[in-house]
């Protein structure tokens, strides 16, 4: 209690002392000196860009470019990059490649992360088979997904310029393989707030023990008001760390705490135009509403037994399963976007755990029954419609096996692939059953619907009701995008 009665008071006084008036002096100076040099860039963007929301709300809720198809998003990345070659790719002329030394043709002029020197072709480890009206080839990895195959639009031709994790899962989520660029998740809160004042815009759910490589910058919001990054949220304990008041602290003092913090950030920024105070005066408020809401929110146990059932979940537990069901829960509580991480997809060969024929399996059997019941279970009550649900990972694996250091790998495994892999999407106004794109006889380059993660971002933006090339955000003398200066919309894959 004493902290946050210190905060108030820390704040209310920090403008009277002596280092303040003399910091304040001289980012006066500064500006002085500087405004010649950003008025030549078009002023003071990001303070434009803040004057363009009402300074009380910036996460009110705002009208897309045109009519919607969908009104929040699933994105459901698999950080490690799941192998296309064991799910959804059906090569039968790779098994009969298996064992023989990789073509030449296959490795020259090519960079892989691992493989070194001339490794072994690698069939499909998985049984293939087709189902549905669609007839779309779901390998035995995922049984549960098999069910509900006319309800999922594959794009098997995914391509990305990065190999490595981090940078082609930045690239994947925030448009850019280095830091700084502002996630997905952030665009599209920027662009349509919230529809539950009590709620974020933007939730990030983890699993699988780790934070993807790139960490936290992935539902980071870079360059845009920091209110428009992703809430991390907890399936297991308390579903946001320091979210409970104090010890000794009544819900009203604490109220009473954030209105005087609040009062004097609504005059700093009165007299400095910084939009990242509009963000802290809502973090605050947000904070005190989640308090009430995030718990009832974030609470599965009272969900009926066959729901349960349906999903596999495991209460009280860190489980994707949990995060599947929360997806839904949240949805219906009218958050924008959800972005599920599961951790532990890279099946390099090196150990069981990272191996196609087994660690693969593993990671299917957490994540395979939950990503379908999600799906069904959206469908069920008339919500999957308008949610758009995306499945994929940052790149796809090689037709080789690895060679770590031209060495044969222990386990069964293979490399990062950036020329080809799969992804599949759901509702929110995609094509049911249809597969788009085609990939070579071994599974190794796109030979038709090529598209890249800027294709995808489009794809996502256009289905929420935006034009990708217009949701900008002035940044640095220019106008910024998702998409920067790329992006086609997918237009075969929407119904």
């Amino acid at each position: 209690m004493e902290k946050i009665i210190q905060e108030a008071i820390s704040a209310k006084f920090q403008e009277q002392t002596r280092r303040n008036f003399l910091k304040e002096t001289f980012m006066g100076l500064g500006g002085l000196a500087m405004g010649g040099v950003f008025s030549a860039c078009g002023g003071n963007s990001a303070l434009k860009e803040a004057s363009l929301f009402d300074t009380s709300n910036p996460l009110m809720a705002r009208a897309p470019h045109f009519a919607p198809k969908a009104r929040s998003v699933i994105y459901i990345h698999m950080a490690g990059a799941p192998s296309q070659l064991e799910l959804f790719d059906y090569k039968p002329e790779l098994q009969k490649l298996n064992g023989m030394d990789c073509p030449q043709s296959l490795l020259e002029g090519k960079k892989f992360a691992f493989i070194r020197g001339v490794p072994k072709m690698l069939g499909p480890q998985a049984k293939f088979s087709q189902h549905g009206d669609s007839g779309s080839w779901i390998s035995n990895y995922m049984p549960h997904l098999q069910s509900i195959a006319d309800e999922l639009t594959f794009i098997k031709t995914v391509t990305t310029d990065q190999f490595n994790h981090a940078p082609a899962q930045l690239l994947m989520h925030t448009g850019s393989a280095r830091l700084g660029r502002p996630s997905m998740g952030s665009w599209v809160t920027y662009g349509l707030g919230t529809e539950n004042a009590d709620l974020p815009g933007f939730v990030v759910l983890n699993s699988g023990g780790a934070n993807p490589d790139a960490g936290k910058s992935i539902w980071g919001s870079g360059f845009l008001p920091s209110v428009y990054q992703g809430v991390q949220c907890r399936s297991a304990g308390d579903p946001i760390l320091f979210l409970n008041d104090p010890e000794g602290m009544s819900r009203d003092l604490r109220k009473a705490s954030i209105e005087t913090i609040n009062k004097i950030n609504e005059k700093q920024f009165q007299e400095y135009g910084d939009p990242e105070t509009l963000s802290r005066i809502s973090q605050y408020e947000m904070a005190y509403r989640m308090q009430i809401s995030v718990p009832e929110v974030m609470n599965i146990n009272d969900e009926p037994d066959y729901i349960h059932e349906m999903y596999g979940t495991k209460p009280g537990k860190a489980a994707f399963s949990n995060n599947a069901l929360l997806a839904r829960k949240l949805v219906e509580k009218g958050v924008r976007f959800i972005q599920l991480f599961d951790w532990g997809w890279d099946t390099h060969g090196t150990s069981e755990d990272g191996s196609i024929d087994v660690g693969l399996v593993n990671k299917c059997r957490q994540t395979d029954k939950a990503v379908t019941a999600l799906i069904l279970d959206l469908k069920q009550r008339g919500l999957l419609d308008e949610t758009l649900v995306v499945w994929g990972g940052e790149f796809g694996r090689t037709p080789m096996a690895e060679n770590r250091e031209g060495k044969p790998n222990a386990f069964k495994g293979r490399d990062h692939h950036a020329e080809a892999f799969t992804m599949f999407m759901a509702g929110g106004g995609m094509k049911k059953g249809y597969t788009h794109g085609e990939t070579d006889e071994i599974g190794y380059s796109a030979i038709s619907g090529k598209v890249t993660p800027y294709d995808i971002q489009a794809t996502i933006l256009n289905q929420l009701g935006f034009d990708h090339e217009k949701l900008t955000y002035e940044f640095q003398g220019r106008p910024f995008r998702l998409t920067d200066v790329e992006g086609e919309v997918i237009k075969d894959i929407l119904s």
